[in-house]
């Protein structure tokens, strides 16, 4: 896939060149609840600290290798949840998101397979505390989506600001459109922006 994106753009042929293929779109077989559930504990924490907290969380839930089953994270005491480590902010969104899995607002693996991605957006970020990123991250991850375009990424409107040699990075508003001749690729367009930071990290 990559080399078809490579005949959409010069400039993206050359982050192919350098950067060779990419390695998204994959599929995983995780759910969106388990990868919500695990997004909104690491929100704003490091990934030690998160980690450790999530750890207390699933133990308490009675299963310390998998999202808990939403009916059983309802069930907890908000008291029971600060003490794993858990702000106010994150129990609520974190029932918030046990209670739309159980009215089915948040889809299961079978049903999300079939919905569009911006089905997919609408429905997760109705959870408390999900935002639009987030729900892209997963759509590109842990889908594997190939046509992902995530405006608000600091990271791959810096990357096309670089690649294309703009002077400052594009606003959301005008990115929007600005790679739609890259369509369906635009999952990997994002990630040759992001490596297209790093390769200019050390000389800054």
């Amino acid at each position: 896939m990559s080399e078809a994106l490579a005949q959409c753009d010069p400039i993206m042929a050359k982050l192919v060149a350098a950067h060779g293929p990419c390695p998204i779109p994959t599929r995983e077989e995780q759910t969106a609840y388990q990868s919500l559930f695990r997004a909104i504990v690491y929100q704003q924490l490091s990934g030690n600290a998160a980690g450790t907290i999530l750890g207390r969380v699933l133990t308490l839930c009675g299963d310390p290798t998998t999202a808990p089953d939403p009916a059983h994270l309802m069930k907890q005491s908000d008291e029971d949840l600060r003490a794993c480590g858990l702000s106010r902010q994150k129990i609520a969104a974190l029932k918030d998101l046990s209670a739309k899995r159980i009215e089915g607002i948040v889809p299961d693996s079978k049903e999300i397979d079939h919905l569009p991605d911006e089905d997919i957006i609408a429905r997760l970020t109705a959870v408390r505390g999900v935002g639009q990123w987030t729900v892209e991250m997963y759509l590109m991850f842990t889908l594997g989506r190939p046509d992902v375009w995530p405006v608000d990424d600091l990271g791959v409107r810096k990357g096309w600001m670089i690649a294309y040699g703009l002077d400052e990075m594009p606003k959301p508003k005008a990115f929007k459109t600005m790679a739609d001749h890259l369509r369906p690729y635009r999952t990997q367009a994002a990630w040759y922006c992001w490596q297209a930071v790093d390769s200019v990290l050390p000389d800054l």
